[in-house]
């Protein structure tokens, strides 16, 4: 007897087909039309994906430390070298220390330069010459 492919198999309550969707990959979106997007237009405001845009960038992040005895919040400043999901590294350009920061400390940031902020899905104008 061969075996039923799972995306085939009959529901036994009503003998219809049963269609399992098809994978999606973490980041990406499916439509209502079953259509599997890529993972860019979804995750382009979050956090980590801003700090990305901006690697290379001296900032000072300010983290905010709960139930510790000896300091409750700390603020840290140097390059931004690396932004994670869970953590960011940054360096001291005097010393070349590197820390890496928990997100889950994270308060917010400032930076003294513009900051890069582009979102590579949406259409810039056009401009007629």
């Amino acid at each position: 007897m061969q075996a039923i492919p799972q995306t085939m198999q009959a529901n036994p309550q009503t003998m219809q087909p049963v269609s399992t969707p098809p994978p999606v990959a973490s980041g990406n979106v499916m439509t209502p039309s079953g259509m599997v997007l890529p993972g860019a237009l979804g995750e382009q405001s979050y956090i980590e994906n801003i700090l990305r845009l901006n690697l290379g960038k001296v900032g000072t992040f300010y983290m905010t430390y709960e139930n510790n005895s000896e300091w409750n919040a700390k603020v840290f400043r140097g390059v931004l070298e690396a932004a994670g999901r869970d953590h960011i590294i940054i360096s001291d350009p005097m010393t070349g220390q590197r820390i890496m920061l928990l997100m889950v400390n994270f308060d917010y940031a400032t930076f003294d330069e513009p900051l890069n902020y582009q979102y590579p899905y949406v259409p810039t104008p056009r401009t007629e010459d």
